[in-house]
């Protein structure tokens, strides 16, 4: 359950509880608290473990000009780091850390690792039952793994042909499409949760973990058959800030191993992760002739540059021109 957030003991005079708190209370979902305070221990840390309110300006500089020279991480690592120390002073402890001059890290273009369509559905050849289901709506939707771990019962629809991803990256909410070709297991897979959740409920359990104020506004819903995991774990397990008995997700260790001994089997030499597939349905999509706009809303992605990665990948400008001397 390493998506549910951690209790905070309300007695504790720690500094890093009464961030959390903070956080909490501000609306931070919890993949930034959880980045968050992985950057400002580092900044401690990097201090000598110094409490940040006897730092200031030339430390928070230094701790940056650290991570670029030194550490040489990405652009978008340092920035990140950035925005955890801007909490820190200006919102947490209401300090100004005024103009701030670091080193910057050096920007890198990677581009990702993507799969041909033939290589794709090879790799899925080697997989069975529900890590094979998961992984086609990882290529089949571009979903990113967690998305498709969080997925409900009621975020399926197969009436209007469509995948609800609630809190995605940036804690938004997006909709992409649903498979025509795995509605049918995806039913067999709904039945199936449907059918462990009641037995569950007849046990004395079958109750769900809700967010915070969801489960604050609708006390019954973590009952309800909608708001079950559709992949559902195969035991139940304690919540961590409550030790209320529930049956989780699927690790997401779980699909990575299988998808690791599927690519093993084959003849593909290329780095393969479960992200992998998603990069693969964009590209797929733009080989196809879709727009980039729309690949961008079906991705979630904030700014289209980001998607536009892709037609890197394929060798092509932006807008898919193809050279003179190849056609």
């Amino acid at each position: 359950m390493e998506d549910i957030p951690v209790p905070i003991d309300s007695r504790s005079g720690r500094f890093l509880d009464a961030l959390r708190a903070d956080l909490r209370a501000r609306g931070y979902a919890y993949a930034t608290e959880r980045t968050y305070l992985h950057w400002i221990k580092r900044y401690i840390l990097f201090h000598n473990k110094q409490h940040p309110e006897t730092l200031g300006k030339v430390d928070i500089e230094a701790f940056l000009s650290h991570l670029a020279v030194r550490a040489t991480v990405s652009p978008a690592t340092q920035r990140t780091a950035l925005n955890a120390l801007m909490y820190l002073y200006t919102k947490f402890l209401g300090r100004d850390p005024e103009t701030l001059s670091f080193h910057y890290a050096r920007p890198t273009r990677r581009l990702p690792t993507v799969l041909t369509h033939d290589e794709a559905m090879e790799v899925i050849s080697h997989l069975s039952g529900v890590p094979r289901l998961m992984t086609e709506l990882l290529y089949g939707s571009g979903l990113r793994l967690q998305e498709c771990l969080n997925l409900r019962v009621k975020d399926i629809d197969f009436k209007l042909n469509t995948v609800t991803v609630r809190q995605g990256k940036g804690d938004k909410d997006r909709t992409t499409l649903l498979p025509e070709s795995l509605k049918a297991r995806l039913t067999d897979q709904v039945a199936m949760t449907l059918a462990l959740h009641r037995q569950d409920l007849a046990d004395g359990f079958g109750e769900v973990y809700m967010p915070a104020a969801l489960e604050r506004k609708y006390p019954s819903a973590a009952r309800s058959p909608g708001w079950q995991y559709l992949f559902p774990s195969s035991r139940l397990s304690p919540d961590p800030r409550s030790g209320v008995i529930r049956r989780h997700h699927l690790h997401h260790s779980a699909l990575r191993k299988h998808i690791r001994a599927a690519v093993a089997r084959t003849a593909i030499h290329k780095p393969v992760k479960s992200h992998t597939f998603r990069h693969s349905f964009a590209t797929r999509l733009l080989q196809n002739g879709y727009d980039i706009r729309t690949i961008q809303k079906l991705l979630g992605h904030e700014d289209v540059t980001t998607t536009e990665i892709y037609t890197h990948v394929l060798n092509r400008g932006v807008m898919g021109v193809i050279s003179p001397v190849d056609s």
